[in-house]
């Protein structure tokens, strides 16, 4: 894709925002064309700026009373290992989300659950009951917040 201009940019800010936002308003806070706005959006998707459309959940008010992070080391360490475990964890209800990292541990995964019993019960039997899991260290998350402003990489 073409290097993204200062339209694209607005629109990415705007949808980051908010993703719920109608093309017609998106469009009016710019000051283009709802056709325009629509456009430059679809050719966001099609080249993969633009991968999906999310909504923020508030896990309490679901059931999801406590939420953690796990830092998993894995032995042996292998793409076919570290694919594995990601393919096989990432659909479970308990997981929020999921980094491969590089450093001490080989993954972060963020995940809610419904009380202290639920977390240990899910830490050893879909985490630390596995061959490849050497070390396991949970931690509890008191808040999780997310930035409200795209990075800017054109400066």
């Amino acid at each position: 894709m073409k290097k993204l201009d200062d339209i694209d940019q607005q629109i990415l800010t705007l949808l980051f925002k908010d993703a719920d936002i109608t093309n017609k308003d998106l469009a009016a806070h710019i000051g283009i064309a709802p056709s325009t706005c629509l456009e430059r959006v679809k050719r966001m998707k099609a080249s993969g700026v633009i991968k999906g459309s999310f909504i923020d959940v508030n896990y309490n008010t679901i059931g999801g009373n406590i939420q953690a992070i796990a830092a998993i080391q894995l032995q042996p360490y292998s793409e076919q290992i570290v694919n594995s475990l990601r393919d096989e964890l990432l659909p479970l209800p308990e997981i929020v989300s999921m980094f491969h990292m590089g450093g001490a541990f080989d993954f972060y995964i963020h995940m809610s659950v419904k009380d202290t019993e639920h977390l240990r019960r899910f830490v050893f039997e879909a985490i630390t009951s596995r061959d490849e899991v050497t070390n396991v260290e949970t931690a509890l998350v008191f808040e999780h917040s997310r930035s409200p402003v795209i990075p800017n990489f054109s400066e």
